[in-house]
Parts: structure tokens; C-alpha cells; sequence
């Protein structure tokens, strides 16, 4: 077990949300790897280098995390040195808790003013944890504040034609009044968490919603290997005092919960399809079913959500489609398929809507999708394409969702308590995987590699494969509506 009882500003944070978590973080981590491009560690990295650009002259500590006492002199030494007018990644040390500072940046008399940089849209409650530990050491440590600002994400700024512009991209805004007010207690609770780290093993803490919140534990499988597969966590919508009243009668299992013990329909029959093996089937399902054809056509969207604009006109975080699949299921059986994925070299949105157009005009089938996302996406679309507004409306309104007849008409006990296409689909039409999909598998992965190629981080070869398995991956989940929605006529039976 490490020796290490010191504490960070990470530390102390994690400690806030689990002292468990504190614990398992220092003397048994997770193994560290560089973060993924694209993720969202790494676009956290990336503001932050962006963030430098609004203090010309800034000078940073390149010590690394471990090389923590000559950070500290190296910070000194740029204080000490009056032509340097902003620090970053400055390292200071009070009470056994290290910090390194996003920005500080000098001001008149001897001042300086504090910067958390954030790749979030907005200040966040947490946030004001993670600046009231700085202000806490850098009081200790001596240093004059005059200021604490968090810089984050201006979600209201454009990109213009010329690119960005790094102060109107970042917002900023003075949390010193409520960071301040967080240093009550800080002492003792400090104190809790250098005792926590003091001891041989990791307190135990039952798993809850603290686990996912403000962030999603490292430990979770850690912590939770010893729960049953139908863990009452695991109950759609069942609350948290609910789940305390099962523990108190001591049920962990989905399956034991007592047949008077208050449900939801819905939750009712999770448990008894659990209970006994077999999937629930509304005697309603074919009037469910109503209007979804065949014929019908299945259609999915991609999108990625840059932090950084890449167009001219767009937002950060701004949902940009990229790519669609269409899947088209006749009376007769025949099935046939035609997709688009854009170019990564522009704005995908116009090329993206103008071909879906063509290909679902002069036909009124249904438009079978799996979620609100796809109109959610058209809707967007139609305002900032006004002369294709109409064709657009036109789509939208032959859109039907499969997702609330799933939820509401059917459960198998194999969901694993989702009605998600990628759990739905395998559970009810085994043929149906994504397992063989090796690069790209989600939602997620499909994202990343658009904004990979999109800003000029890969190579041809590497972008050519990339559009292969993009273009497997989203045909792999309208094939899996087409074979879902098959199955839910087989199980509706001859009137489905």
C-alpha cells in the first residue's frame, strides 16, 4: 500500500463525492494511459491550451505532476521575476495538499487573480469545490488574491468566417464569493480525508447514486462485483429511498422483491419477466404497431458535437449530422439499403439533408426510427436551411418512433434493463450483434472518428478505414431496427 497521505486538488474532490473512492484512488489506481483523442479528457487538455491564448506572455511550469517541489521553485522564481505577467500550471503547497493553478495571473500591488479553466458550457457545482481548495492553499501559502474565475465555454459564441476568436469562444465569471464561502469546514473535512488515506484499508461505502455523481467512479465494477446481475440499482426509475427500504428488508435481487412490495406496472413487469425467465408481451402490441408498415423505411443520423467550432456560423458543442442509413423493407420481404456520410473536408449538414431528401422523395411510407434524436436533428436542420424546410417538415411527419413500443409492449429478461437498440435488438433477434465491430461499436466511437478526419488528424489511409467501419456501424443499427421490428410482428402474431 503507498505511503502517499498528501492530497490534491483531485484528491480532495474525489474524497467530496467518496471517501472510498478517495481511498482506491491513491492506493489502488486505476492504470493511467494517455487520454484518447477526442475524449473528453483530452478536449478538457485542449481548452485549456486554448485558454493560454488570452494571456500573451503567460509562461508555464513544465514540471510534471511528480516533480512537484520543483514546480513549486519553479513558480516561485516567475513570481519573483516581474516581466512575467501570467503563470501557468503554477504549483503551491499548504498543509500537505498540492495544487497546480490553471492560470494565475498578476495584477497591481502585488496581487494576482486565480483562472480554473473548464471545457464545460457553464459553471458547474462542483466547480466552485474545485476553487475553494486553490484559495485555500494559495491563502496558505501566502499569496494576495484578488480574484477566482472560472473560464468555461461560451455556448452562445459563433465561429466567424475568419475562425475563432479565443475571448469571445471562452466565458468567464467570478466564483470567488461562493468558493470562499466553501472554505467552511474545509479544515475538518481535510482532515477526514488525510484519516480516511491513513488507513490499511478502503472504508466501506455502499454503492448509490453518489457513484455517478458529479462524475461516474473509476472503482464502480470495483465496488459492485459482488451485487447480483438484477442489483435493485439496476430497476428503471425505482428511487433511491425505495432501494433503502429493500435493503432494509434485506433484498439485493430484482427478483426477490416482494409481491406487496409497491411497484410500478412497468417495474412489476421487470421483476416478474426476471423472476421466471420469460419476456413480457402487451396483449396490445399489435395495436401498437399500428402504422409502422412494412413497407416502411428505417433511418439512423451520426453526429459529433465539436468543442471547438470547425464552420463558419456553428456553436461549441453544436450537434453537427454527418451521416445517415436507410434501410427500406417492402411488402413482399425484399430489403434494400442506401446511405450518405459526408466529407470531412466542410460543413456536412446541407449535402447531408439534401441527399436524404432524394432518397426518401416521392414515396409517403413510414419512416421507422429509434429515438426523438433523428427529428431532433431535422427540426434543427429545417431552420437553418429554410429552403429545404418543407421537404424536411415532409420527412418529419412520416417519422415513427419504435422506441415507446419497446418500452411499453415488450421486456425480455435479457434488455439487461434497457430498451436500447443495442440491447433490444440482440435480446429479441440473436443474429443481431455489434460484437464483430471492431473499431467503431457506438455512438461515441462514431463521433470521435468524424472529428478526427474532420480536423485533419488522420491520414488517407487511416481515414479510409475509418469511413469503412462508419459507414458498417450506422448500417448495423438500421439493419437492427429492420430485424427488431420483424420480431415485434412475430410476437404481435398474425394481426401484427
Amino acid at each position: 500500500m503507498s505511503t502517499a497521505v498528501y492530497l490534491t486538488k483531485s484528491r480532495y474532490t474525489a474524497g467530496l463525492q467518496c471517501l472510498r473512492r478517495l481511498w482506491l484512488n491513491v492506493h489502488e489506481p486505476i492504470t493511467w494511459d494517455e487520454p484518447e483523442s477526442g475524449s473528453s479528457e483530452d478536449i478538457g487538455i485542449e481548452i485549456g491550451r486554448m485558454a493560454h491564448l488570452l494571456f500573451p506572455g503567460g509562461v508555464v511550469v513544465q514540471e510534471k505532476p511528480w516533480e512537484h517541489a520543483a514546480a513549486v521553485t519553479r513558480t516561485a522564481a516567475l513570481m519573483a521575476d516581474r516581466s512575467v505577467p501570467t503563470i501557468f500550471e503554477a504549483a503551491f503547497e499548504h498543509n500537505g495538499v498540492r495544487i497546480r493553478v490553471d492560470v494565475l495571473e498578476r495584477r497591481a500591488r502585488g496581487y494576482w487573480g486565480m483562472y480554473e479553466v473548464k471545457s464545460s458550457g457553464g459553471v458547474k457545482d462542483h466547480h466552485y469545490d474545485d476553487v475553494a481548495v486553490q484559495i485555500y492553499v494559495l491563502l496558505g501559502a501566502g499569496i494576495r488574491l484578488s480574484s477566482a474565475e472560472v473560464l468555461h465555454v461560451n455556448k452562445d459564441y459563433a465561429r466567424g468566417r475568419k475562425g475563432i476568436s479565443w475571448p469571445k469562444f471562452f466565458s468567464r465569471v467570478d466564483v470567488k464569493t461562493e468558493a470562499k464561502r466553501r472554505l467552511d469546514g474545509i479544515e475538518a473535512r481535510l482532515k477526514k480525508q488525510r484519516t480516511c488515506l491513513s488507513r490499511r484499508q478502503a472504508p466501506a461505502v455502499e454503492p448509490e447514486a453518489h457513484c455517478h455523481a458529479p462524475f461516474s467512479c473509476e472503482h464502480w465494477d470495483h465496488c459492485t462485483q459482488s451485487k447480483p446481475a438484477d442489483w435493485v440499482f439496476h430497476m428503471p426509475h425505482l428511487s433511491m429511498t425505495r432501494r433503502a427500504e429493500l435493503k432494509t428488508l434485506g433484498v439485493e435481487s430484482i427478483a426477490a422483491i416482494p409481491d406487496d412490495f409497491r411497484l410500478s406496472p412497468r417495474q412489476v413487469i421487470i421483476r416478474d419477466a426476471i423472476r421466471n425467465g420469460k419476456p413480457f408481451i402487451a396483449e396490445d402490441l399489435p395495436e401498437r404497431l399500428d402504422g409502422f408498415g412494412p413497407p416502411a423505411f428505417y433511418l439512423d443520423f451520426e453526429a459529433f458535437m465539436p468543442a471547438v467550432p470547425l464552420y463558419s456560423g456553428t456553436r461549441p458543442y453544436q450537434v453537427i449530422p454527418f451521416q445517415w442509413s436507410l434501410h427500406q423493407r417492402d411488402s413482399d420481404g425484399k430489403i434494400r439499403h442506401r446511405d450518405f456520410l459526408a466529407e470531412a473536408d466542410s460543413d456536412p449538414r446541407r449535402p447531408f439533408a439534401e441527399t436524404l431528401i432524394a432518397a426518401l422523395r416521392g414515396t409517403k411510407l413510414p419512416i421507422i426510427v429509434y429515438s426523438p434524436y433523428e427529428r431532433a436533428r431535422l427540426t434543427e436542420l429545417a431552420k437553418h436551411f429554410p429552403d429545404l424546410a418543407k421537404p424536411l417538415h415532409s420527412i418529419m411527419r412520416r417519422l415513427a418512433d419504435l422506441l415507446p413500443v419497446v418500452r411499453s409492449g415488450v421486456y425480455h429478461p435479457d434488455f439487461d434493463f434497457s430498451a436500447s437498440i443495442k440491447t433490444a435488438a440482440p435480446a429479441l433477434c440473436p443474429d443481431v450483434t455489434y460484437e464483430d465491430l471492431q473499431e467503431i461499436a457506438d455512438g461515441g466511437a462514431a463521433s470521435t472518428a468524424f472529428w478526427l478526419m474532420a480536423s485533419g488528424q488522420t491520414d488517407a489511409e487511416t481515414s479510409e478505414r475509418l469511413r469503412r467501419s462508419l459507414r458498417e456501424y450506422c448500417r448495423r443499427d438500421t439493419w437492427a431496427m429492420v430485424r427488431l421490428h420483424q420480431a415485434l410482428d412475430a410476437l404481435a402474431g398474425p394481426s401484427g
